[in-house]
């Protein structure tokens, strides 16, 4: 008996996307229904809650309960969906979410093998599914910690004006959560949360640091850290965290408006080989059909957009800057 080899040709495809479809699915189903999380996901907006009834307990336990477990976390792709709705501010339950991206699959691949053919069908479904939504939490999560970040030297210098007038620490932090817009007022009332519940300063600095993931708050969580293990003047040191975050911030717009004539070189150069493209299909429909049956055309052809995909990468690797 002959070893059994595994079908994998490109007509096997659309059964692959919707099986994925159908695990996301069944994920997310399962999720909804049996997982011991709170009904309710983040919410960014803690004041209007609180309006709405809820106590500073429920509103903590929305910040703080994750289930770190389970079948979903193990999938690379879809794993930090969960953490990224979080960050992003997002109200709908990850699990709802990915629920719906996968009965988009499953619909698209239906509808769309009758209309366009299955290996269409299983792209468009990829993309409209899978990768359009995944782009649309990522896009809202970066623009969310961007907003923390240009917030947070403002929040930093409050609290120090708060501490040096003989405030709690606690009073500083609600007054922050009171007086600043989201997302910073809502993340530093789930801290003021934290403390009032019992956690020490240090664990609600570092949790907060892990739930939005910025580089800034990273430094004043270990800031914070080392300030409480070692003693000295807590408000003296969130001044010169302000100062130097806002410094920090200056640098990036700065090294950002330097850079951009170089991005804008980058970007032209790396579409350039695409217009070509499209303009010579337009003016000479022909060209391209003409040398297609060429052996040579295909290892060329493959081999002209791996470079260019390299000269893209390059050029963005030299035009962008870490400050």
């Amino acid at each position: 008996m002959g070893d059994w080899v595994f079908p994998a040709g490109p007509e096997y495809i659309p059964y692959v996307v919707a099986m994925v479809g159908a695990l996301v699915c069944f994920e997310g189903i399962r999720q909804s229904f049996f997982d011991r999380l709170t009904p309710q996901a983040i919410k960014s907006k803690r004041l209007h809650l609180m309006k709405l009834g809820l106590t500073r307990k429920e509103l903590l336990s929305l910040a703080t309960d994750r289930d770190e477990s389970g079948l979903l976390r193990r999938i690379p792709f879809f794993g930090s969906i969960p953490n990224k709705m979080r960050q992003a501010g997002m109200t709908m339950k990850p699990s709802a979410f990915l629920s719906a991206c996968g009965f988009a699959v499953a619909a698209i691949m239906i509808i769309g093998s009758v209309a366009i053919g299955p290996l269409g069908a299983a792209a468009i479904a990829m993309i409209s599914g899978i990768v359009i939504p995944a782009t649309v939490v990522n896009i809202a999560r970066k623009k969310r910690v961007a907003r923390f970040g240009l917030q947070l030297p403002d929040a930093l210098d409050q609290m120090t004006r708060g501490l040096r007038v003989g405030h709690p620490l606690n009073t500083t932090l609600v007054n922050v959560a009171a007086t600043m817009p989201d997302p910073i007022g809502s993340e530093f009332g789930y801290v003021a949360d934290q403390i009032a519940y019992g956690d020490n300063l240090v664990d609600a600095f570092g949790a907060l640091a892990r739930r939005i993931d910025q580089e800034d708050m990273y430094y004043l969580a270990v800031s914070v850290g080392i300030q409480h293990g070692s003693g000295g003047n807590l408000g003296k040191m969130l001044g010169t965290l302000a100062k130097t975050v806002r410094q920090r911030a200056a640098m990036r717009r700065k090294v950002k408006a330097i850079s951009a004539e170089g991005r804008i070189s980058a970007l032209v150069l790396s579409l350039l080989p695409f217009l070509i493209f499209g303009g010579t299909s337009l003016t000479a429909p022909e060209y391209y059909p003409s040398v297609q049956d060429d052996p040579l055309f295909m290892p060329m052809a493959v081999a002209v957009v791996l470079l260019v995909a390299i000269n893209f990468f390059a050029l963005r690797k030299v035009a962008n800057f870490r400050i």
